[in-house]
């Protein structure tokens, strides 16, 4: 035999060898895949994961290994694992029949929807609606996150389209009335509201769309109660507790929304969720409000720690920074009404050289009538009345305040009067005190006011 016929009889043998181990492989990949499936549907989850391993070390490019791997880790309760495997596959795996497209493109859009990664998911659920176009939950799902995205004609068009698909679908029915009331169609919306409830009053987020349709209508009490049915939704409870906490705010019940608040916070799975920094937020404002500024710095920081531009937390946390450091300013800040009326009297004669003559409580603080006391027989002269307002409001004061401010002294015959915040005052109320008988005390003047007083 020749050298040539010897080699062409080598590369036969090793092209036969070659086939053979390949239809053995092929043979044998989807039995140790249906093995993998089996582990996992008995819920053995790390053996599921070891077999799956040991396919990719074989062939790290062994996409439906790492489908089986992601689903064990899904299984298993491992979504950040799992949402790398699946997304390993999306970008490399070839769906040709042994991947099952369908079902991996639900379980990928699930997991890319708990990782907030909206758009991402957006794009699978599209992707559905072709593959599995008789799915109502797949267009409900897009309509889902055009609402999200503030799109809201296209989400009410996915929405229909589910509807159209589906005729009992509860939460699509919810989820239009909803876009129809933001849509100002008060009459279609709620009919659609009550439709998706009558269908199945066991759907406890109807209730929810239900109670923002009724906040909206300033109907307080009718919302408290449908958000109190949505709370038997584990996945609108956080959001309910701070729809009801923000109805008892519209209402001027500081106490019961604080407890809302307080439940919201508690009720939080991600620190980093919308739902958990609003929490945080709303239950800081209704801290300030009852001069438990110390507990407010606290919910202030939690929101700080994750997003630093969250609203105006930035600028509340260097408002109060100086809060430890200065007794006086604490003092004014979070003392009782009693006290603080006491702190005002002090401040009034010893801070300003005025002698309180009346005091009354208000809602933002205390307003006083009081006279000049810089000479000894100022109890014998003619006494020219001074109206000193302070504030604990932890908002800045604006013009319409200082207005009223000023006709009260007008009214009251006194020939000036003074405002003292450490919250500051806007640009149009500084503008309208200028030339007239009105002083603002901002925050700094305050602190030389309270520490000359002896507070």
């Amino acid at each position: 035999m020749s050298v040539v016929q010897v080699a062409i009889v080598a590369f036969l043998i090793a092209a036969i060898a070659f086939i053979v181990v390949f239809l053995l492989k092929s043979m044998l990949q989807p039995k140790k895949l249906d093995a993998i499936a089996k582990l996992i549907k008995q819920q053995k989850y790390a053996a599921a994961q070891k077999v799956a391993k040991s396919l990719i070390a074989k062939n790290q490019r062994d996409y439906p290994a790492h489908y089986y791997l992601g689903k064990a880790y899904l299984a298993d309760k491992k979504n950040e694992l799992a949402l790398m495997e699946f997304k390993l596959v999306n970008q490399n795996a070839v769906f040709n029949g042994t991947l099952p497209e369908t079902e991996f493109r639900k379980q990928l859009s699930q997991l890319l929807m708990k990782f907030n990664q909206s758009d991402e998911a957006l794009k699978e659920f599209l992707l559905l609606t072709k593959l599995d176009p008789t799915n109502a939950d797949n267009y409900y799902m897009c309509g889902k996150i055009y609402e999200q995205k503030n799109q809201a004609e296209q989400a009410l068009g996915f929405f229909q389209k589910a509807i159209g698909l589906n005729k009992r679908h509860v939460k699509a029915h919810a989820s239009l009335g909803l876009a129809l009331f933001k849509a100002k169609q008060l009459a279609e919306a709620r009919k659609e509201i009550d439709l998706a409830i009558s269908l199945d009053p066991e759907t406890f987020s109807s209730y929810y769309y239900l109670g923002k349709i009724l906040k909206e209508s300033k109907d307080y009490s009718g919302a408290v109660k449908a958000f109190e049915k949505a709370l038997r939704d584990p996945e609108f409870r956080q959001k309910s507790l701070l729809e009801r906490g923000s109805c008892y705010m519209m209402a001027n019940a500081l106490d019961n929304a604080q407890l809302e608040f307080e439940k919201a916070v508690q009720a939080s799975k991600d620190p980093k969720s919308p739902e958990t920094l609003y929490a945080h937020y709303f239950l800081a404002a209704c801290y300030e409000k009852n001069r438990k500024i110390e507990d407010a710095i606290g919910h202030w920081q939690a929101i700080y720690d994750v997003n630093h531009s969250f609203k105006d937390v930035g600028a509340k946390l260097s408002e109060y920074k100086d809060l430890q450091a200065n007794d006086s300013l604490k003092e004014y800040l979070t003392s009782s009404s009693d006290e603080f009326s006491e702190i005002c009297k002090k401040a009034a004669l010893s801070g300003m050289g005025f002698a309180c003559q009346k005091l009354e409580e208000k809602k933002w603080g205390v307003q006083m009538i009081a006279v000049e006391s810089g000479s000894d027989d100022w109890k014998s002269q003619r006494k020219q009345n001074i109206l000193l307002c302070f504030f604990r409001e932890p908002d800045p004061i604006e013009d319409g305040t200082i207005r009223k401010i000023l006709d009260t002294s007008k009214s009251m015959n006194c020939v000036k009067a003074f405002v003292c915040t450490s919250s500051g005052f806007t640009g149009s109320a500084t503008g309208f005190a200028e030339s007239r008988p009105i002083e603002l005390v901002g925050k700094e003047r305050l602190e030389v006011i309270l520490s000359k007083a002896g507070i």
